[in-house]
């Protein structure tokens, strides 16, 4: 669902708290998670982190994943 959401354009962690409806905690988690993967990063506007997707990552793992698939 992260995903789904910024691929539309990036988002801070409390906007995306209010489209989940799931907290801080939980939502920075699985943010990290992403963000360890290479699949979005973050960086600071003002006092809040902003994350979106970072394109060439994504679409490196969406190819690998078609490639085991078929």
């Amino acid at each position: 669902m992260i995903i789904s959401i910024l691929k539309e354009n990036d988002k801070c962690v409390c906007e995306l708290e209010t489209v989940l409806d799931e907290s801080q905690p939980s939502i920075s988690h699985h943010l990290k998670i992403l963000e360890k993967a290479g699949l979005i990063r973050g960086w600071k506007k003002g006092k809040f982190t902003h994350y979106d997707i970072v394109p060439e990552q994504f679409s490196r793992y969406l190819n690998m994943f078609k490639e085991e698939l078929f």
